[in-house]
């Protein structure tokens, strides 16, 4: 014998729109909070206390914020652009592939 039980549908109702330009806004206002506070890590003087292996893997940490916080300055810079052509042409399906670098970008 088999019954059959009634489900009930949930509808999601979001409480306004949501827009990829919207959140590319947001996440570029949170890649420059980001990126800020990289910069503050960055500036931060080594302990003169310490030395050898320890202060190998100090230099070696601010060397890779650098690093990180360079490569979301050039994903934020990519957003921007995207952001940019959400503006002027409506829609996310005319955007170009800016996976390349700069000069990829422009050589189409």
């Amino acid at each position: 014998m088999s019954f059959t039980v009634p489900v009930a549908k949930i509808y999601y109702m979001p409480s306004k729109k949501f827009t990829a330009v919207d959140a590319a806004r947001r996440l570029m206002r949170s890649m420059e909070e980001a990126i800020d506070n990289m910069i503050e890590e960055i500036r931060k003087p080594v302990d003169p206390e310490i030395n050898g292996s320890a202060r190998k893997a100090e230099l070696q940490s601010i060397k890779q914020t650098a690093i990180d916080c360079k490569e979301l300055l050039v994903e934020r810079q990519r957003l921007e652009q995207m952001m940019k052509d959400l503006t002027i042409e409506g829609n996310i399906m005319n955007v170009q592939d800016y996976s390349g670098g700069f000069a990829e970008k422009f050589s189409k």
